[in-house]
């Protein structure tokens, strides 16, 4: 099949602004996009416009109760939803945004138009869970997506989530639907505290490594349990959550991947579904963060 890039790079997610010292920041969306622009992404896949999500489809995965609440609180106002989480004037734009967009990339993926997507979004969106904001995330955008592509007439959609932390909020999302598999490599223990040994169910894999794992550690247990996971479930189409906060010199975990582990996952990944979509969720050194998205985007190539 010959490969077709759809990405999601945007001025709005740069508009979701914050506090001084927060490592969930602006320059994140700015770093990455200004490193695959110089590095001609351009030229190698097509831009898609952003949009909004619809109520439909944040009401897929998140109470109507909790969406009003945001509504009322979030537009053009300033604060925290908990301790690690806030918002500015420019936040709930970002986040449908990102919810939306993230959705039409992976509508598009499915239904051809793309063999491959990279949505560079912010905020991310893992830790949200159906009716709570936390680990500096509102709204779902994978699970979003998720629901959408079941909507669409997907039979099966897989979710890898190699971020750090464990992604609670997808977890609880699909913790019950068959027809979602869910698979997390993630840093054990460490926040949120959820995704513990032993922790899943026919569809959701959890897979905690120790501190200090790197490249060697994240390819076994690709090899050993998420490539017989993924494709035993034989997905139409599968997301990453694609965090990379496991890095060796990223501040918030403790981990040991490299730019080359993280080529080496979404290379893997490309033989686990035939369309692949990934999707920007931690990664908070603004040296190193361009240059692994751009490493992971020459693997899903």
């Amino acid at each position: 099949m010959s490969q077709k890039l759809g990405y999601i790079l945007d001025e709005v997610f740069v508009q979701h602004r914050a506090p001084s010292g927060h490592p969930e920041r602006p320059a994140r969306a700015e770093a990455v996009r200004d490193a695959l622009n110089a590095a001609g992404i351009a030229a190698l896949g097509e831009r898609l416009a952003t949009r909004m999500a619809t109520d439909d489809e944040l009401v897929r995965v998140h109470a109507v109760s909790y969406l009003d609440e945001l509504a009322q609180v979030v537009p053009g106002n300033t604060g925290w939803l908990d301790a690690d989480t806030y918002f500015s004037p420019g936040t709930w734009q970002a986040a449908i945004a990102a919810a939306g967009s993230t959705t039409q990339l992976a509508l598009d993926v499915l239904h051809g138009r793309f063999t491959r997507g990279l949505a560079v979004v912010r905020p991310p969106g893992h830790h949200a869970t159906p009716d709570r904001a936390m680990g500096f995330c509102l709204l779902n955008n994978v699970a979003v997506a998720a629901a959408a592509l079941r909507a669409q007439g997907a039979a099966r959609v897989a979710i890898l989530d190699w971020d750090v932390h464990h992604g609670n909020g997808t977890q609880d999302i699909f913790w019950d639907d068959p027809s979602v598999l869910y698979v997390s490599l993630h840093q054990w223990p460490v926040y949120p505290g959820t995704g513990r040994p032993g922790e899943g169910n026919e569809t959701t894999v959890n897979v905690a490594l120790p501190e200090g794992a790197g490249n060697e550690e994240y390819v076994q247990a690709f090899e050993t349990i998420v490539e017989p996971a993924v494709r035993g479930f034989e997905p139409e189409l599968l997301i990453v959550s694609a965090g990379f906060d496991a890095h060796t010199d990223d501040p918030l975990a403790m981990m040991e991947l490299t730019g080359l582990g993280f080529r080496e996952l979404a290379r893997r990944c490309t033989g686990l579904a035939p369309r692949v979509c990934a999707v920007l969720e931690g990664g908070y050194n603004l040296e190193t963060l361009p240059g692994l998205v751009h490493a992971a985007l020459d693997g899903f190539s």
